[in-house]
């Protein structure tokens, strides 16, 4: 589990049910996605250590059971294979839309991010499509006909691009040790924090303002957080900006929610 990439992949599962909570997915359809949802994130994060481990070896990450030897590759291969037929198997349950979207959109552009574009300039691009499709996948699976508004694919996508940058931040000295050039990589440290900042800025402008109805007093003040933290992003040092985007990130969790 610790090879699994538990916490976001934790992180993800739970945001899928929540939207299937906030849009009256059936609890049979909810659990058959949240077992789609889990697997396929099982895989993407056994998959990331398995291609990566020769390259964690060499910087001495303690931290990843396959450098270090504490479990072997082949019961790693196994343990994805195993998940991966899960997968298959819970995401065409939720229907043949949804489910083809979440392999492809999903998982595939995750495994595309693993062996492809992880060192490359588009590597934000994976991101914004695994999370920018995840309401379609919701909303699909509720109802085959009906797809999400564009606002909702949107700050998915931003709310995707803001993860790769927070994510990417522990490990950006270990990376360019080994040859990893993603766009993060390619910033300042100094900046991918205020840069994930003001990606989730902006979806939180278009969480209040792409619905097409005027902000509730509930928004705005939700709104209002969010410029505060945008600052507090900007203004602060050490790892200052980089909670402040993280909350910042939950803000608009709760705002599309809400939506």
């Amino acid at each position: 589990m610790r090879t699994a990439h538990p916490v976001p992949a934790l992180a993800v599962t739970v945001l899928t049910l929540l939207l299937a909570a906030s849009m009256g997915v059936s609890a049979y359809t909810a659990v058959v996605l949240v077992v789609a949802v889990l697997s396929g994130q099982l895989v993407v994060g056994w998959t990331n250590d398995l291609w990566d481990r020769d390259r964690d070896r060499r910087v001495g990450r303690c931290d990843k059971p396959l450098a270090t030897g504490q479990i072997s590759a082949g019961v790693v291969r196994s343990a994805i294979g195993a998940a991966g037929v899960v997968c298959v198997v819970a995401s065409l349950l939720c229907g043949i839309g949804a489910g083809l979207l979440h392999l492809t959109l999903g998982v595939g552009s995750a495994l595309a991010y693993n062996v492809a574009l992880k060192s490359t300039v588009v590597s934000w691009l994976p991101y914004s499509i695994a999370f920018g499709c995840l309401p379609a996948v919701v909303s699909l699976a509720r109802d085959p006909a009906a797809l999400p508004p564009l606002w909702m694919v949107a700050v998915g996508a931003l709310l995707g691009f803001a993860a790769h940058l927070l994510n990417a931040m522990p490990d950006l000295a270990d990376d360019a040790a080994t040859g990893v050039r993603g766009f993060p990589h390619r910033l300042s440290p100094s900046i991918v924090p205020p840069a994930a900042a003001l990606a989730l800025v902006v979806a939180s402008v278009v969480s209040v303002f792409g619905r097409g109805t005027p902000p509730t007093v509930g928004q705005c003040i939700l709104l209002a957080v969010v410029l505060v933290l945008a600052v507090a992003a900007t203004r602060t040092t050490g790892k200052g900006p980089f909670y402040a985007a993280i909350a910042i990130a939950g803000v608009n969790v709760v705002m599309l929610l809400i939506g």
